[in-house]
């Protein structure tokens, strides 16, 4: 069986594995890691169960295939010209995902699932990996352009925007606004420019 995520398959494969992970995706927003069943997932997106165990083989597998697609699919960086201008769209775009009706609740789940199953927490870091480091040149643009202090750790720094909102997110009921986006991106860039995030 390939290892989910590593492979982009084309034609018919490539349909029936957005069905599935687009059904995956639902019943992890619906109803947690513990409510997905792979025969349940393969009955929602219209393919044989069989289809489903042959190529994804577990839950656990399914999730990390989910989560690198998600990777996959997430909006490019934005290239304002400016630290400010990108940090707030980034602030901007987390604070679209989590308050999604579909990602936001999903995204609780990744979160809830990683605490306890260790293929889902590996899965999940990869993802944030690799969207901190789509996000990244952002800080080294900017130390290029002396707009940020020399030594500044770009990963760290762009992992700041979001913290707040998803502290916010997943501690409390309160819903995040476009407000708690500007703040957050507002803290980062004050942080940035006293130099906290030197490495």
């Amino acid at each position: 069986m390939t290892e989910p995520g590593t492979s982009r398959p084309g034609g018919r494969t490539a349909a029936v594995r957005a069905s599935v992970l687009r059904a995956a995706g639902d019943v992890m927003a619906a109803s947690g890691l513990s409510g997905l069943d792979l025969t349940d997932v393969a009955v929602r997106a219209g393919v044989g169960k069989t289809t489903v165990y042959r190529r994804w083989g577990s839950a656990a597998n399914l999730v990390t295939d989910l989560l690198s697609e998600m990777a996959a699919e997430s909006s490019p960086r934005s290239d304002t010209g400016s630290l400010s201008g990108d940090l707030h769209a980034n602030a901007a775009l987390v604070y679209r995902t989590l308050s999604d009706e579909r990602q936001g609740p999903l995204f609780k789940a990744m979160i809830a699932a990683a605490t306890c199953d260790r293929v889902t927490a590996s899965a999940l870091e990869h993802f944030y990996d690799t969207r901190v480091a789509e996000w990244a040149p952002c800080v080294t643009d900017a130390i290029s352009r002396g707009d940020a202090p020399e030594g500044t750790n770009s990963e760290s720094a762009i992992r700041q925007v979001s913290a707040p909102l998803y502290y916010q997110f997943l501690t409390t009921t309160k819903r995040l606004t476009p407000a708690d986006a500007e703040r957050a991106a507002d803290a980062a860039l004050a942080a940035i420019a006293a130099g906290l995030f030197r490495n």
